[in-house]
């Protein structure tokens, strides 16, 4: 396919929006995998205790590269833990429990302790 086939993506300045997994489509494994990583935790604990799109990426101070908390941020998306949407400059977060613990009650439950 040549270039001037394919469609156009953004433009300078922005990017594509994020792709989210119905927590319904989401295997076990894969919850586990999401929530086996002390950092992506640490993200999950600080969305439960914020309102709805009350965090953007950059607010959380976790000791990783830009890249990698994009890059964890995708597999909390994958794993059907994590909304987010773009205002502005910023990307927005929102913990996606209802639905999560609609898909596999009481294990965010069980993340989110600290003992």
């Amino acid at each position: 396919m040549a270039a001037a086939d394919l469609p156009p993506g953004p433009g300078p300045g922005h990017r594509l929006p994020p792709v989210h997994t119905d927590p319904a489509e989401v295997s076990l494994e894969a919850a586990l995998l999401a929530l086996a990583d002390p950092v992506r935790r640490t993200l999950v604990r600080e969305l439960a205790g914020a309102a709805d799109w009350e965090r953007s990426c950059g607010s959380f101070d976790v000791p990783v590269t830009k890249a990698t908390l994009s890059r964890h941020f995708a597999v909390l998306r994958d794993a059907g833990l994590l909304e987010q949407r773009d205002a502005g400059p910023k990307r927005l977060n929102r913990l996606r429990r209802p639905e999560f613990d609609a898909r596999f009650p009481g294990l965010l439950e069980l993340a989110l302790r600290t003992d």
